[in-house]
């Protein structure tokens, strides 16, 4: 029985909002292990361990953001990379027996509605609230707003609904292939974990940060092409 489920022997909180929360403080801690390491790593040596692995993943995240959304700031490369570290673990949570947070559609509507809170904010922050407003919601047919407003809205029910979906379909048909062979399971365990587990919930992540990406994409792509437009 899961331990998150039990205090005083009643239920307190669902496994799932428990098990996010602990990925946070694990990951809380372990990125103040990270930037101690880098801190006291040696610029003139060559990197290693633990700063060998941040250096890699870093380098692949902000490469990734600068041909999708062509951030040549490095503006959002911490923002995706926190999300990515997050819903992978989340995901893969299955693979030790423990309830996947994402499989909870509190949890995955909670990192939607944070995500577009993020694309809205960066948009303001890049083109000013009015502009940014202006662009997303009248754009150059205002007589398109309630569609636009849609639009937006629809943002929020793609991201939680796609992972929600995803990771909560592969638990179900885990189980009930359990609850149909019994025994018999056991030898598919490693097929049935390598599929819903690893690669669909690493599909996932990735899906759910690339479409942010793109959406992020666009606001600067809006943003160059008004400038060059002045220009």
């Amino acid at each position: 029985m899961d331990i998150s489920m039990i205090l005083n022997g009643e239920e307190w909180m669902p496994a799932s909002m428990f098990n996010s929360i602990l990925i946070v403080l694990i990951l809380s801690v372990f990125f103040i292990i990270c930037s101690r390491a880098v801190k006291g790593a040696d610029p003139k040596k060559p990197s290693k361990g633990l700063v060998f692995f941040l250096e890699l993943v870093v380098t692949n995240i902000e490469g990734m953001c600068k041909s999708m959304i062509n951030d040549q700031k490095g503006r959002f490369g911490p923002f995706i990379g926190m999300l990515i570290f997050y819903l992978v673990i989340a995901n893969l949570l299955g693979l030790i027996g423990l309830v996947t947070p994402t499989s909870n559609y509190n949890v995955t509507l909670s990192l939607a509605l944070f995500s577009l809170l993020y694309l809205n904010f960066s948009g303001i922050q890049i083109k000013g609230v009015l502009r940014h407003l202006k662009d997303t919601f009248l754009g150059d047919f205002p007589v398109l707003l309630p569609l636009n407003i849609i639009g937006e809205l629809s943002k929020i029910l793609s991201l939680s609904f796609r992972l929600f979906g995803n990771i909560l379909s592969g638990s179900v048909i885990t189980f009930v292939v359990i609850y149909l062979l019994g025994w018999f399971t056991i030898p598919l365990m490693p097929v049935l974990n390598l599929y819903f587990d690893v690669f669909a919930g690493l599909l996932q992540t990735m899906i759910f940060c690339f479409l942010l990406m793109i959406w992020l994409g666009d606001v600067i792509v809006d943003d160059e092409e008004k400038k060059e437009n002045k220009i």
